[in-house]
């Protein structure tokens, strides 16, 4: 069983609080720069590409974790950055610059649909995301002097600092070092003002008022790092797919962010994490059931989707921690092993007085 002395306050906002979590980052951070000694080219492609969708996965979270701000239209900011990205660089714009300039864009943008958004809530917000959403890939789609259209658009090779890195290690470093920064950066600005002001806003918007918070400021900034980290992962995501479409940002792709950090567990990084994991492996579980199920059902085209939203509905209803509340079990049992108690994790039915006003 560990105890942990508290001799100052900034310990109560260290990133990494126990020793055992200074050992596992560690551990998995020199697992990941070694993968590419030992995984083949596919699995580290695949790799690769779930570090991509953890990217994507914390700048949801952002907003509709951290924030409480839910947002169905978030696969509109990841085709937003690809397509930005790919224009710039087939114009000539080395890619370190445009991953500077179209990371300001995504988060200019997300302020503004922050900026609509500020005064709605719950389904209404939902719907006007989802709205935006629409927007984006039907613009994308007729927009054809620019982006190609339907027809596709080609996007350029990977070339840093003037070196193309055509090989899929080469892609993998880029991912890894733009993922371990976004980590980064996201648990400190959870640190900041900033980010508390987003947990204030999402426990309890009129106690938030009454702290002196803007709370139309705060969710306005929400949407705009949220949307810049999500057109970071659109980057990245760009060189993966190597031919931009339309469809690729539709609303399947808002449906399987959304899955992401529901079933990884919301309001933590380490469930953005679990939940890239997931809808990874997702797809070995979707083949595996076609194989299963009868061909009449099997080869429906909403499969997918449907599959999506049961999976939603059966976490909320029976783990709304997700992964990340059950990893947090698991740990306490053997943190406490053998004076474990049962109703550690117990739910409770709590509120906030302040709520009853709504």
């Amino acid at each position: 069983m560990q105890i942990i002395f508290k001799t100052s306050y900034d310990q109560d906002i260290n990133i990494l609080s126990k020793r055992g979590e200074y050992i596992r980052v560690t551990l998995l951070i020199v697992s990941m720069l070694a993968a590419p000694l030992f995984l083949d080219v596919y699995y580290l492609s695949e790799l690769g590409l779930l570090l991509v969708y953890a990217i994507a996965g914390i700048g949801l979270m952002i907003s509709t974790g951290f924030t409480g701000q839910v947002s169905f239209g978030h696969a509109a900011f990841l085709g937003i950055g690809a397509y930005c990205h790919s224009i710039l660089m087939t114009t000539g714009v080395p890619f370190s610059v445009s991953v500077v300039l179209t990371t300001l864009f995504c988060g200019f943008i997300g302020m503004l649909l922050g900026r609509s958004a500020s005064r709605m809530h719950g389904f209404y917000l939902a719907v006007a995301t989802l709205a935006f959403l629409i927007i984006v890939e039907t613009v994308i789609g007729e927009w054809t002097s620019l982006t190609g259209g339907y027809a596709g658009f080609l996007v350029p090779e990977l070339q840093i600092f003037g070196v193309y890195l055509p090989e899929i290690w080469q892609q993998y470093y880029v991912d890894l070092g733009l993922t371990l920064f976004v980590v980064w950066g996201t648990a400190n600005l959870l640190r900041s003002p900033t980010g508390r002001a987003f947990l204030a806003v999402r426990d309890s918007e009129l106690s938030a008022r009454s702290l002196g918070i803007n709370v139309e400021w705060v969710k306005i900034q929400s949407f705009g790092i949220s949307a810049a980290i999500t057109g970071i992962a659109g980057i990245l995501l760009a060189h993966h797919l190597a031919y931009l479409s339309p469809e690729t940002f539709g609303v399947l792709e808002s449906l399987k962010l959304l899955l992401m950090i529901v079933v990884g567990g919301l309001g933590s990084i380490t469930g953005a994490i679990f939940g890239a994991i997931f809808v990874s492996l997702l797809p070995v579980l979707l083949s595996l059931l076609r194989d299963v199920l009868p061909g009449a059902i099997s080869q429906q085209a909403g499969l997918e989707p449907m599959l999506f939203g049961v999976i939603i509905v059966l976490f909320v209803v029976f783990e709304p921690d997700g992964i990340n509340g059950r990893w947090k079990k698991l740990l306490h049992f053997f943190e406490t092993f053998p004076y474990y108690r049962k109703a550690s994790f117990v739910r409770q039915k709590r509120y906030l007085k302040t709520e009853r006003m709504r």
